[in-house]
Parts: C-alpha cells; sequence; structure tokens
C-alpha cells in the first residue's frame, strides 16, 4: 500500500491546483481521475464551449460587415473542422494540466477512485494509505425522468455530435441551455429553447433577464416559456418527435437537455465513510472546506456553493495553503463576478436588484440600454443594457450588470472596484475611456 500525506480524487480545476500547491507545500501527493485531466471547464465546459460561441458569432460579424465596405462571400460553415480543431485545442490543455502536476511532483492515476475508509483510497487494484483526502470531482449533468429521454442528449455529449443537426430542442432555462441556443442559432441550425419557468436565468437580475429574452428571440431562437416535453419518440427518419406539456408537438433532429447539474458522488462510498451530505447529495463542507470527518476535505461543484471554475481554483489553494503551507487561509465568495457566454453576453458581479431590496432598506438603481456604435452602420437591431445597483444609505456600489458585446471583459475591471468597495461617486469621479461602451458605467447619473 502506497502511503500520501494527500490524495485528491477528481482532476478538474480545484482538485489540479489544490494538488500542486500542496506538493509545493513539500506534501506527498496523488491525484486521481476517471476520464481527463482538466475537469469539466476544460474537457467539457468553458474552454470547448467558447470556442463554439466564437465559431457561431461570426454569421452575425460577415452580416454586419457588408456595412463597413467588405465585400466578402461566404461559402458556408464545416461543422467537422470546428469539432476536430475544438479536439485538438482540448488534447492541447490536457496535456498541459498533466505537465503541470508531473512537474509538481504530483504522482498522476487514472481509474475511478472510492473511499475504503477515511485514510484510504482505492483505485482500480491499488489501495493509497494517505492522512487527507480531497474530493474534487466536480458536477455531472442532470437528465430527467422522462419517456425517450434516452434519444436525447446531455452538455456532455454536445462536443462530440458528428454531424450538424439541422434543428435543434434546447431545454432549460440556466445557462448552460441560453448558451447554447446562441451557439446553434448562430451555426444557422432551427433552434427553439423550452423552459418551465415564466422567464430564463432565474436568480439573475430581473431587467437583465428580460432584456437578454428579448434580444435572442430578436435573433431567431424560438423561445417556449412555461412549457416542457413530456415524451420524446423517434419517428420513421430517426428524428425526434416531441410531445409538449402545452399538447403542442414538435419535430427535430436533436435535443439537448441542459435542465441543471447535481454533485458527482456516484461509487465515492461516502456513506460508509460518514461524511454528510446535503439535500440536493453536495457534500457539506464548512468555511475551510472541511466534511465532519476531520482529514477529509471536498471543493468545487461538488459541495454545490458556487458552480465556477475559478471558485473551485480558489477553494482549492485556499485549502492546500491552509493545510499543507502553514497559511491559514479563507476562500472568500463574496462579490464573485460570473459571465453568461450568451449572444448577447451577461456578465455581473454582487446582487441583483431583487436581492438587493431585500437585503438594504434603501436602495438605487441605475441603468441604460442602448446601441453600440458599431452597429450605428449597420442593420443590426441588438442594444446593450448597462445597471448598477447602490446602497443608498451608504453610496457602495453593491451590484452590476451588463448584457452586451465584451461584457465578460468590461466586468472583470468593475468587480475590482466593487470588491474594493467603490461607491457611485467614485464611478462618477472616474474618467470614461472614450468612445467605448466601457465609459457608461462612469456616465450615468439620472435615478431609474
Amino acid at each position: 500500500m502506497q502511503e500520501y500525506d494527500l490524495v485528491v480524487i477528481g482532476g478538474g480545476s480545484g482538485g489540479v491546483r489544490a494538488a500542486r500547491i500542496a506538493a509545493g507545500h513539500g506534501a506527498k501527493v496523488a491525484i486521481c481521475e476517471e476520464y481527463r485531466y482538466g475537469g469539466t471547464c476544460v474537457i467539457r465546459g468553458c474552454v470547448p464551449k467558447k470556442l463554439m460561441v466564437y465559431a457561431s458569432a461570426f454569421h452575425e460579424e460577415f452580416v454586419d460587415s457588408h456595412h463597413f465596405g467588405w465585400r466578402s462571400k461566404v461559402e458556408g460553415f464545416d461543422w467537422t473542422t470546428l469539432i476536430q480543431n475544438k479536439d485538438t485545442e482540448i488534447d492541447r490543455l490536457n496535456a498541459i494540466y498533466e505537465k503541470l502536476l508531473s512537474n509538481a511532483g504530483v504522482d498522476i492515476l487514472y481509474g475511478s477512485a472510492s473511499l475504503v475508509d477515511a485514510n484510504t483510497v482505492a483505485i482500480n487494484d491499488q489501495r493509497l494509505s494517505t492522512k487527507t483526502i480531497l474530493i474534487a470531482t466536480g458536477g455531472t449533468p442532470f437528465m430527467p425522468e422522462l419517456d425517450g429521454v434516452e434519444h436525447a442528449i446531455s452538455s456532455n455529449e454536445v462536443f462530440h455530435l458528428q454531424q450538424q443537426p439541422k434543428s435543434v430542442m434546447v431545454v432549460g432555462g440556466g445557462y448552460i441551455a441560453v448558451e447554447f441556443a446562441g451557439i446553434f442559432n448562430g451555426l444557422g441550425i432551427d433552434t427553439a429553447l423550452i423552459y418551465r419557468g415564466p422567464q430564463i436565468l432565474r436568480g439573475f437580475d430581473g431587467s437583465v433577464r428580460n432584456h437578454l429574452s428579448q434580444e435572442i428571440q430578436k435573433k431567431g431562437i424560438d423561445l417556449m416559456l412555461e412549457n416542457t416535453i413530456t415524451k420524446i419518440e423517434l419517428n420513421d427518419t430517426g428524428q425526434k418527435q416531441l410531445s409538449l406539456a402545452n399538447g403542442s408537438s414538435k419535430t427535430v433532429d436533436c435535443v439537448l437537455f441542459a435542465t441543471g447539474r447535481i454533485p458527482n458522488i456516484a461509487g465515492l462510498n461516502l456513506e460508509q465513510v460518514g461524511i454528510t451530505l446535503g439535500k440536493k447529495g453536495q457534500i457539506v463542507v464548512d468555511q475551510h472546506s472541511q466534511t465532519n470527518i476531520e482529514n477529509i476535505y471536498a471543493v468545487g461543484d461538488v459541495t454545490d456553493r458556487i458552480a465556477l471554475t475559478p471558485v473551485a481554483t480558489m477553494e482549492g489553494h485556499a485549502f492546500a495553503d491552509t493545510v499543507f503551507g502553514n497559511n491559514p487561509r479563507l476562500a472568500n465568495h463574496d462579490n464573485v463576478p460570473s459571465a453568461v457566454f450568451s449572444q448577447p453576453p451577461i456578465a455581473s458581479v454582487g446582487l441583483g436588484e431583487e436581492d438587493a431590496r431585500s437585503k438594504y432598506a434603501n436602495i438605487d438603481t441605475y441603468s441604460s440600454e442602448f446601441k453600440i456604435l458599431k452597429h450605428t452602420l449597420t442593420d443590426n437591431t441588438e442594444r446593450t443594457l448597462m445597471k448598477l445597483i447602490v446602497d443608498a444609505d451608504t453610496d457602495v456600489v453593491v451590484g452590476a450588470h451588463m448584457v452586451g458585446h465584451d461584457a465578460a471583459e468590461i466586468m472583470q475591471g468593475i468587480a475590482i472596484a466593487i470588491k474594493a468597495g467603490a461607491k457611485k461617486s467614485d464611478f462618477d469621479a472616474t474618467v470614461g475611456i472614450h468612445p467605448s461602451s466601457a465609459e457608461e458605467f462612469c456616465t450615468m447619473r439620472t435615478k431609474d
């Protein structure tokens, strides 16, 4: 039996960061991964998804370019080229993750790992004895119990479609569903997005939700709210015949379920060891990412705190510094910025208006909706939305939101200001960069 100071289960961003930092602090570390190193984000999430977003956005760029004097002709789109080039890039990133681990002196293992007891991990035919265990197995797509659901795909399989479908039904109202609806639509695929709720992107600021809903419909997505699929059948041509809750039906080539993700805990034997789980199956941890078992920790999506790659990385780093680096510190989950790479994209930091009003006695909001300079020469009707949420009693900005071109790039800088406790007067005193969309955050003076 091999002995370690730390065994990490899960080779995603949180697990890899923790393993590398712990090894750098002098710990003997092994990491176990059943598929490929890089995790959801690198292998089947953020990175390949954004590459596909880039691909799908070219169509509008080609159309808009004619208004700027370009007379280029586009002969068409080749799905196979996109998928092959995407796979090549993922292979490169997977190799980088393995090299980073190897260079740090971490033992890299492949296989499905599970807990034998609080100090033993089983993987393949090996037993690893360890002082500390870190679980960083992430999340996995949720597929509902539905007649014919086996004919649908999840957000894992969507990256490996061999042929471009002509029509797609995307199921869900979260960021994954909205992003893939935009991808398919931008690539010329007849796209419908169906969601059982009254509006997409539950949990986001209401103005943002409504604005994006209007924009994606203008771009051609068939948005079907307060509706859902009740049954999927294959017809004689191999297409999917969908029965819908409102009594109608629809036939498509592909059905993508993007109805959320759940903690990936299957096969870990957590109950056998006595690890406390939450109602969603998440591993319950304290502020130090420690479970109810003293030497077992968990970070990332498997804990169902904030399901974002940089958050998992932050948690993994803080864990390694605390346990192995003689530098106790906490991962800070306040004012974490995020983006939805919809079309147009969304970026936010802090509270939405609804949450802010429930937390603070007096709230002021400032918003601006406009057509960006680029589109003044085109027929593109896309409009940008910017919004600030301010605690009126202290003048502190408690939330910032944007829907529009470069939203994520702009919001990263705004997030630093809000993290530092910037006031609305600080925004007002800052000279904007002209002409840019970002300057609007410095020029909003009139309360809503």
